[in-house]
């Protein structure tokens, strides 16, 4: 199950006297997250529980994982098939996000470490969320430069799951993960190409 792993991680922590708390034990988070081994099978049969809960609907802030199939499919040079978003903007029939996975590991940890100081608070659990996030803002300064690749749309109609939240408490691992699934093209086609974007 999904929630063990991330549990996995964390015993691991407290065994080697790491404290998740600290800004820098990020790092040490990020590295032990991508040596596990998941897939999204076994994140969509996860049961709720304080790690993660399944929801219907989107909120703004909240980290994300779910089963998407794209309308425009057919026209895309590739799409991940399990999405992993922060929401920034909820529409009539659906929302756009930040999807990590189109960022290498590295890239996806700068992104990440920018996007802290947006938190509403320092607590990590369930009420906390990225706050004042927005196209607008994270277009207004050099220090989100990473974003561009990762803004999606997504249609309501083409979620093929629920709506996993990850709790504040495990972004960092969620993070990196290897949970990416991306149709017709390799994940290193697909980060080059968000280099070159960037």
């Amino acid at each position: 199950m999904a929630a063990r792993i991330f549990q996995r991680i964390l015993d691991r922590a407290v065994s080697k006297g790491v404290d998740q708390q600290q800004r820098d034990s990020r790092e040490w988070f990020r590295n032990e997250a991508q040596k596990a081994r998941v897939t999204p099978n076994q994140f969509m049969s996860q049961s709720r529980d304080m790690m993660q809960s399944k929801v219907r609907q989107m909120d703004i802030g909240r980290m994300f994982m779910f089963m998407y199939d794209p309308k425009t499919k057919d026209m895309l040079p590739y799409y991940d098939r399990f999405p992993l978003v922060f929401p920034f903007k909820i529409t009539v029939d659906g929302f756009y996000g930040l999807n990590m996975h189109y960022l290498p590991p590295q890239l996806r940890a700068r992104l990440m470490d920018s996007l802290y100081p947006l938190v509403n608070n320092d607590k990590f659990d369930r009420d906390t969320r990225l706050i004042r996030i927005s196209y607008d803002i994270l277009n207004s300064s050099q220090r989100y430069k990473w974003f561009r690749p990762c803004v999606k749309r997504y249609l309501n109609a083409h979620c093929r799951s629920r709506f996993i939240m990850v709790h504040p408490s495990v972004w960092d691992i969620a993070l990196m993960l290897p949970t990416q699934r991306f149709v017709k093209s390799q994940k290193t086609t697909v980060w080059r190409e968000s280099r070159n974007a960037i």
